[in-house]
Order: structure tokens, then sequence, then C-alpha cells
């Protein structure tokens, strides 16, 4: 069990949402990841521990009968990550610094401080780490102290370079999985298990408040109104890591009404041309990890999804620009995605995809397109979002439709052997 400490006093009349507000704002920690964080009063003759047990907020606390806590962890960080038995001797005003036991006060043999042992208990059980749905054994840690010791001038992303080599973790088109590889370090090294070498440099734009917007592209909006067979034959282009993608995110960020935002992991960007201009635009990538009405549709097992989900792509924008009035071109557009997405992400990612989907807001469409496409409505979302802690609904509710591009496609995401067909 992770535990950590505030350095910082807090005023002792906080609450449990006071606190948790806290471990956002200043300790920038996760109230709800289960660990015990530890706080202190202003007179040290206090110590508050707020942990969350998967239902709700516990909140105890020691309060000493007399003198004060003589140690208290200390530095320029808001929050420090505390082993296991400087916790117990925290709780216990002692002081690792000084071989002075701490002060009891003689009680009955008989009686037990069941909170201290519990927590005692907790801190010292061997923990089990999983990051991505893979466990993270104790041995797997020790070999990743012994590495990084090894490579003592090495940065982070340096680091992580060097570990995906030496351990053979590549996508499947032969490029690192260091993005993933550094999650995994930043997850170890804030649970306590292992040190990274200090920051060298932050990059600009890596924190996605920071990224500056799109530019704007002065192009040709002249009205675009005619039936689908007058408009001519339609090219959809291929923009990723083209010089015609920051078109491409010019034309997102300023019609689409969501915007432009990076896409994360595997994805693709495609720019529609018609009589030589851009008519639409479409992005696609890798689909979300649970989705109720998408995993009862395709009746797959947890571990079916864990190996296959990559094997299905989620198109999270599509965009007929508004000076395009052509009836019949969005579902003509999707019809030709369908026919070509697969073999374009082979060639990128070196695997073919099964199926497709995609979120529709009822509140603003009625998937037309779609169904004219012969795609298919699954269901709908709860509304509650993949970090969802409360249960209820935070956000609208959005219809589930999919798109099978084979007729195996059942067949092909439930395998769970390694051998699969093709």
């Amino acid at each position: 069990m992770r535990i950590l400490v505030a350095v910082e006093a807090v005023d002792g009349r906080k609450g449990i949402d006071s606190l948790a507000r806290l471990c956002r704002e200043k300790l920038q920690a996760d109230p709800f990841s289960g660990c015990l964080i530890f706080f202190r009063s202003r007179s040290r003759t206090s110590i508050r521990i707020l942990p969350y047990d998967g239902q709700g907020f516990w909140l105890a606390q020691k309060r000493l009968s007399e003198g004060r806590f003589a140690w208290w962890p200390s530095g320029t960080e808001p929050s420090q990550v505390l082993q296991a038995q400087l916790a117990q001797l925290l709780l216990a005003a002692g002081n690792p610094d000084t071989e002075a036991a701490p002060v009891w006060r003689k009680i009955s043999q008989n009686k037990i401080l069941t909170f201290c042992f519990f927590l005692w208990h907790a801190a010292v059980m061997p923990e089990t780490w999983r990051y991505r749905g893979q466990e993270i054994a104790s041995e797997q840690i020790a070999f990743l102290r012994e590495f990084i010791q090894a490579h003592p001038d090495s940065s982070r992303w340096k680091l992580s370079r060097q570990l995906c080599e030496a351990l053979g973790w590549k996508q499947p088109n032969g490029a690192l999985r260091d993005v993933v590889c550094r999650g995994l370090l930043l997850m170890l090294e804030r649970a306590g298990q292992i040190q990274l070498p200090p920051v060298r440099c932050h990059i600009r734009g890596q924190n996605r408040r920071e990224r500056s917007r799109p530019q704007a592209f002065l192009i040709d909006t002249t009205p675009l109104a005619m039936p689908l067979k007058a408009l001519g034959p339609v090219d959809i282009q291929l923009v990723r890591r083209t010089a015609d993608e920051p078109l491409f995110h010019s034309l997102m960020e300023g019609h689409h009404y969501l915007g432009y935002e990076q896409p994360v992991g595997e994805h693709l960007k495609y720019l529609v041309w018609a009589q030589e201009r851009p008519v639409a635009c479409l992005a696609w990538s890798s689909a979300p990890r649970h989705l109720g009405s998408r995993d009862r549709f395709i009746d797959w097992s947890g571990e079916a999804r864990r190996r296959n989900i990559r094997w299905i792509a989620y198109n999270t924008r599509f965009l007929i620009l508004p000076w395009v009035a052509v009836p019949h071109l969005a579902s003509h557009i999707l019809g030709h995605m369908a026919r070509r997405l697969s073999q374009d992400w082979e060639r990128l990612y070196g695997h073919p995809i099964y199926f497709l989907e995609t979120f529709i807001d009822p509140e603003r469409f009625r998937g037309t397109c779609y169904r004219a496409a012969n795609w298919v409505r699954m269901g709908r979302t709860t509304g509650r979002g993949k970090d969802d802690q409360t249960g209820r609904p935070n956000r609208s509710i959005k219809e589930v439709w999919g798109y099978p591009l084979t007729p195996r496609f059942r067949q092909l995401l439930q395998e769970t052997d390694a051998c699969r067909p093709r």
C-alpha cells in the first residue's frame, strides 16, 4: 500500500472534502487511488490519515495525550512517499534521527490498538502492481532498479528507450513502446518503488493546456451545393505525417464543434478532396478499453478484450465542411473508408482492423449517415467516463454505433490464442 505524506501542516478543522481537494490541488495526488495520505496539525500534536476504500473515504486521527510528534518528513516537494517502517515510527511519535524510544503509557494487556495493527499489516504486506492490464512482479521491479543504476548518465527519455531495446518492447510496426515504458516508470516512482534520474528539461507542449492551437488556413469557402453524381470522384488522402496534416488540424479546430484534440496511441487522419477542394475530414484512433454496449455486442471475454482491443478502430471525428451541401456524401465517404482503413492501419501499425465504432450525441445528431452506410446501433454509454469514481452520470449520454469489416469479426475478436486466423 502506498503511503503519501503532506510535508506542510494543515488546518486541523479540515474535513474529508477539504482534505481530498487539498490532495488534488496542492499535493498533485489522486485521493481515490487507495493510498494512505498523512496530514499533521500545525501544533504537531495530531496526525490524520485519509484513505479511500473503493466506496468512500475514511478519516482516522491520532492525537497525543502529551508531547508532540518529534519528526515529520521535510523537503521542497509538497508531498513525499514514505516507507512502511517510517510510517510505523511516525505513528509512534518516534524519530529516525535518534535512537530514543517513543514514550508509551502502560495500558491493560488485553487491549489492542486495532487500527494501528491493521495499518501496519496493510503497509508491510507484499504489493501487486498493475499497469495497462499487466501485473508487475517484485522481481521485475528489482530488475528495473538494477537497470537504472547501470545507466546513471541516461535521461528519463533515453532510459525508457534503452529499456525497450533491452526487453524488446516494440509495436507491431517495429517502433519502440517508449511512451508506455515511461508511463510505467513514472507510476513506480510515484509509488516509491524506484528512483528515476532528475528531470532535465520540460518539453513545451507536453502539457495539453500549454499546447498551442492549430493555425487557421485560408482556403476556398465558396458554397459547394450539388448532387453527389455531379460532384465527381472523391479522393480520400491519408495526411498523418504529411505536409497536409496542419490543414487537417486547422479545419477540425475551426469547424468541428469539439475542436481539434491531439490523439494518443494508434491513430490515422484523413482529408477528403473533391474538385480539388477539401470537403471533409475524418480521424480514427484506438478504441476505448471498456464500453459495455460494444462488449456485449461482440460477446468477448475480459481476456479476449485485453488482447484484441487494438483490432478495433474508433471514429473520433467526422466533419463535412459547412459550405459543402452534397446529399449522401457522408455515407458515401464512410463506405470508402470501410474498404481501405484496415489496409492503411496495417501499413502503419503492422496489424489489420476488424471492427469500427463511434459515438453519436443524440442531442445534436441522429446518425443518419452511419445508418445509411449500414452501421449498427449497439446501445448507449452510461455517461460516466473512464475515470468515474461516483457511479453517477457526469457527461452527456452517447449512442454507440459499430461496423464489422469482416463477417468473422466475432470469431477474430473472441480469440485468446497467440495464433490468429487471417
